[in-house]
């Protein structure tokens, strides 16, 4: 092997090689340190004295199915100086790391299209050692992201199966992830507020939120000039709360026999949009005696429909405004208690609601994305051992390439 080879192939530089082994099917280079090139790696000095060394072997790239190791000496000596007694640099990998940086590289560059499982197949090392590789490149590029460009941001929380919540906090200009916290509500947002207080020159002018009370005094207590914007989503997603209760509530108190069976199993009939229903025949029919055997049901339904239009006025806050208040107020004349008590809650809210229109249609939804993102790639990883990886995975989820698996 060449000089030039140990460069071109495997980004070796300063070492001469002496030999080459193979052993159980795995290929062993042997190379040596040319003395030239042992300086401190503080001071910079060539004036050394050596004081012996050890032997080191490093997973390398593979050539076609067979693993590569190189095999080197690495020595500890004394610049003169400084006076210091220290390990030599390596070069081609970290004195800590068992890999060379071009192997690291390649692994990192295929973890970009392919699972861990599948890399440490392709390449055939350690699961572990590929997810190693991995967690130091997300640790040292996304544990401490910079917040300086934050302007709009969303914050929501994901139910993890057995570890509980997580609350995400995500920069809608990129789609970035740049905090997940332990927990859900404003006590895992602490960390977040803390690191966000040292960035003193970032102004943040909106965020999208859920309706919940939590959230509310979080954002109003640490961004007291950010306006709050309540996604359309999630509003909507509260009124068909209002109806599955309301549905529910009419089929097992108030129902006679025959309403009862007409109302069996109508929850996603009312739940979908209407123009989702219209190209099936048997569930528009089916809807239209649900409605047509109970009054107030078929208010509700018809009230949570035209609720959604509010949000089709395009850019026109004003007339979205109107139609809001006057749902609202038909709400109030409805003589549903249901409908009654939700609008006092959107009448509270209002200006949070219509501030969707000043933020060129704001919302949770690319994190709402990004969460079902995050259940899929937890899904098909079996679960997440290491919260910290975890943690890390969802924030690189916006560059990640393949198909969500871990």
């Amino acid at each position: 092997m060449s000089t030039s080879l140990l460069y071109h192939g495997f980004g070796i530089v300063g070492y001469t090689y002496i030999r080459t082994d193979y052993r159980e099917g795995n290929i062993i280079y042997t190379i040596s340190r040319k003395r030239f090139n042992l300086r401190c790696p503080v001071c910079k000095s060539k004036r050394i004295i050596r004081h012996g060394s050890l032997p080191r072997w490093f997973h390398a790239l593979p050539i076609g199915r067979k693993a590569i190791y190189i095999k080197t000496e690495v020595h500890r000596v004394e610049y003169k100086d400084c006076r210091a007694i220290r390990q030599s640099e390596i070069g081609f990998a970290d004195p800590r790391l068992t890999y060379t940086r071009s192997l690291e590289r390649y692994v990192l560059n295929l973890a970009r299209y392919m699972t861990i499982s599948d890399v440490s197949k392709h390449l055939g090392l350690s699961w572990d050692l590929i997810k190693s590789i991995q967690k130091r490149y997300l640790q040292k590029k996304y544990s401490h992201p910079n917040l300086n460009e934050l302007k709009q941001i969303a914050i929501d929380e994901i139910y993890v199966g057995s570890r509980g919540y997580l609350t995400v906090v995500m920069d809608i200009h990129n789609g970035a992830v740049v905090f997940v916290g332990d927990g859900k509500g404003s006590e895992a947002l602490e960390p977040f507020w803390a690191r966000l207080r040292r960035y003193r020159k970032v102004k943040i002018e909106a965020v999208a939120i859920d309706m919940s009370p939590a959230y509310i005094k979080a954002v109003g207590q640490n961004l007291k000039k950010a306006v709050i914007v309540f996604d359309h989503f999630h509003v909507i997603k509260m009124m068909n709360e209002k109806i599955s209760d309301f549905r529910r509530h009419l089929h097992n108190v108030t129902a006679d026999k025959l309403q009862r069976s007409v109302l069996k199993g109508t929850r996603w009939l009312l739940l979908t949009a209407r123009e989702k229903l219209e190209t099936k025949e048997k569930s528009v029919e089916r809807l239209r005696q649900a409605l047509e055997i109970n009054k107030p049901l078929a208010t509700v339904y018809y009230m949570k429909e035209d609720l959604r239009q509010v949000w089709g006025w395009g850019d026109d806050k004003q007339a979205a405004e109107w139609h809001l208040k006057s749902w609202i107020e038909m709400a109030r004349n409805s003589g549903i208690d249901m409908l009654l008590r939700f609008a006092k809650t959107l009448e509270r809210h209002l200006d949070s609601i219509l501030a969707y229109f000043d933020f060129d249609g704001l919302s949770t939804g690319p994190l709402e994305g990004t969460n079902n993102k995050i259940k899929t790639m937890q899904r098909k990883a079996y679960g997440y051992r290491d919260m910290d990886f975890f943690k890390l995975k969802i924030m690189a989820l916006h560059e990640t390439k393949y198909a969500l698996v871990g």
